[in-house]
């Protein structure tokens, strides 16, 4: 089965407090944005790669692509001001409804080949579908510091990308949101916005999003574990 993926990489991430792209952060010397494009580049069943980019860091992320030997960008876009408009942008560039598209956080260079790779067997069955995994601590509501209620964890889940769709899917969710200037905590809540059920696939907890300084420590301790 072939796919094709949309790698948002335009943002800033304040939290990490790095005053540019945190992708081009060096985890083991090579940066953020590398790590997570040489998953698809290995696998098989990707046949392409869509980066959304601002404009002004293009020279830069070409330069990367070039160094590492990334073979399948066959696309490189500017995006909008907010993710959501990002990935639409990134959405417009593919043809075919049927076709599989994921979207991954540039951000997530640790996801497995198996688990993307169960994505897109659900994904072409189904419509939509998702990684996560259960939410491992107690959950509680909280509304000006004081606790209104704890929340049964038993049906929460931690939401992570990629997320997988057949493009007529995700692209009318898109167009819709759009259309209603809304705008969604995640592709996935586009697709349920339009009445459209999205399987859940259990990832694991190494699928980490690095956002702070501590998770560029606890990446680089997988990419070691995996030398």
């Amino acid at each position: 089965m072939q796919y094709k993926v949309i790698i948002p990489a335009a943002g800033m991430g304040k939290r990490m407090g790095y005053g540019r792209n945190k992708l081009f952060i060096p985890i083991r010397n090579v940066p953020i944005v590398v790590h997570t494009m040489t998953i698809f580049e290995k696998d098989e069943w990707c046949d392409e790669i869509i980066l959304v980019i601002n404009e002004k860091e293009r020279e830069e992320i070409e330069r990367h692509i070039k160094t590492y030997g990334i073979t399948k960008v066959g696309k490189i876009i500017n995006g909008g001001r907010e993710r959501q408009q990002s990935v639409f942008a990134g959405l417009e560039t593919v043809e075919g409804d049927e076709e599989i598209v994921l979207i991954h956080d540039g951000a997530r260079p640790m996801v497995k080949i198996p688990h993307i790779h169960q994505l897109v067997v659900e994904a072409s069955r189904e419509g939509a579908a998702v990684l996560g995994v259960p939410v491992k601590d107690t959950i509680k509501k909280v509304q000006n510091g004081i606790v209104m209620e704890t929340i049964d964890r038993a049906m929460l889940w931690a939401i992570q990308t990629p997320q997988a769709f057949r493009l007529s899917v995700i692209k009318s969710a898109h167009e819709l949101a759009e259309r209603d200037r809304f705008l969604g905590t995640d592709d996935a809540s586009l697709v349920e916005r339009i009445g459209k059920k999205v399987k859940i696939i259990e990832g694991d907890y190494e699928n980490i999003k690095i956002t702070t300084k501590e998770d560029l420590l606890f990446a680089e301790s997988l990419l070691l574990k995996k030398e």
